[in-house]
């Protein structure tokens, strides 16, 4: 098979912005994975791990829908210029508190939630931002694309993270983060202006309407609906990240570099399956290969919590990164080209809640049942529960069971963008 040169890759602005999210996720990444291993040398109290996971999601609960009717009435791009660089001194603030020695528990709820505040207003700017940088033709393997920057990112900052941590100490990936953060500010900037539809009415206020029309829509799209609930109920399921610290110290009995890597093993089969789908063409069948693709999701999480040394875990949890980003690549593909440009902020926006409030209310929940049942009963019994979330949903919508992926498209994507 002939490699080809990404079709996404060739509009600039696409490329530009590919570019700084590889570079900050990579940060970010040694950051989030950081927290987990700063509140295990804290406490050893499993429940302390699952708090990371409230402290996210209230504010992605309270903020998502203004934060989507936001990005549907406001510049997409200077949107992203205050959350990333909001982002940037919240990691600074981290790093500073650790240095200094004064870094508490509470701090990191504390901040980790002001961070929230600033995704629940970043991603659906972001998400949306991407259809006004590339032809709607180009829009899957712009996802692809997006998938391997996010993977690379997160191989990289956990691997390195453990370095840092191992040898410079945790304030270090804090500060390599705020640093971080610069490279998609600095893509922005030579971005140059990036123009959107606005809604019909011609209407630039946030309102309950106007976050009210954004809900009406999924509701009344039922290919989207049950992506959205689907993806809900199996990371609420199979989240158990939180636990990482907990099953590298006390099961697998590894240090803190072998917990960098055991922490970027979904990252790197999720690059795999994302450089195979950004070979591939049209993709069909998209429904049951989705479908698919969660059901292993959940399998592959189970086989992880039965690992008893380093080796099986990394497999398995390779396997589940891999299976995480076929259904991701698939699911916003479905949605963002089923969705018309006006109203695609306010779309992010709900599907947000659902994307975000599965894995971290889920972290929540395999804290407390770890707490309870251990750790291994929480990530099997999680795997489990994803399984049968599918089973749930296809009874409950099956023409998700039947989408081909060649229905005709709803979404005004720029297909006039020309490639630069």
């Amino acid at each position: 098979m002939t490699i080809q040169f990404p079709p996404a890759l060739r509009h600039r602005r696409f490329r530009l912005l590919w570019l700084g999210l590889m570079i900050s996720v990579a940060g970010t990444q040694m950051q989030v994975w950081a927290l987990f291993w700063h509140i295990r040398t804290l406490t050893d109290q499993p429940i302390a791990l699952g708090g990371v996971g409230l402290a996210r999601i209230l504010p992605v609960v309270f903020f998502s829908l203004i934060g989507g009717a936001l990005a549907d009435v406001v510049n997409r791009r200077r949107v992203m210029f205050i959350t990333q660089s909001a982002m940037g001194l919240i990691a600074a603030g981290l790093a500073a508190l650790t240095l200094l020695g004064h870094l508490q528990l509470w701090h990191i709820y504390a901040m980790t939630a002001v961070n929230a505040i600033a995704v629940a207003f970043d991603l659906p700017a972001r998400q949306a931002l991407v259809p006004n940088l590339v032809p709607a033709r180009d829009l899957p393997n712009a996802f692809s694309m997006t998938s391997i920057a996010f993977q690379t990112g997160a191989i990289i900052g956990p691997a390195l993270g453990g370095l840092v941590i191992a040898y410079w100490g945790l304030a270090f990936t804090y500060l390599i983060n705020a640093i971080s953060y610069l490279a998609v500010i600095l893509a922005l900037l030579r971005m140059g202006a990036v123009e959107q539809q606005v809604a019909p009415d011609r209407s630039t206020s946030i309102n309950l309407t106007a976050i009210q029309e954004g809900v009406r829509f999924i509701l009344g799209q039922p290919v989207i609906l049950s992506t959205m609930i689907l993806d809900f109920f199996a990371t609420f399921f199979s989240s158990a990240n939180t636990l990482m610290p907990i099953v590298a110290v006390d099961i697998l009995h590894v240090g803190a570099v072998e917990y960098g890597w055991l922490s970027a093993a979904q990252s790197i089969g999720a690059v795999a399956a994302a450089l195979v789908i950004s070979q591939v063409g049209a993709i069909r069948r998209q429904g049951p290969l989705f479908l698919g693709s969660v059901v292993l999701f959940g399998l592959a999480t189970a086989a992880f919590g039965l690992s008893r040394s380093f080796l099986p875990a990394m497999l398995t949890l390779m396997v589940v990164g891999a299976s995480d980003t076929v259904s991701t690549i698939i699911r916003n593909t479905i949605r963002q080209l089923q969705t018309p440009d006006y109203i695609r902020g306010r779309m992010t926006g709900v599907n947000q809640i659902f994307f975000m409030g599965g894995p971290q209310l889920g972290e929540v929940e395999a804290g407390a049942v770890a707490q309870f049942f251990g750790a291994p009963f929480a990530i099997i019994s999680g795997g489990v529960g994803c399984i049968l979330a599918v089973g749930w949903v296809i009874r409950r919508w099956p023409r998700l069971l039947h989408y081909n992926g060649d229905e005709p498209v709803l979404a005004g994507a720029s297909s006039g963008v020309p490639a630069d």
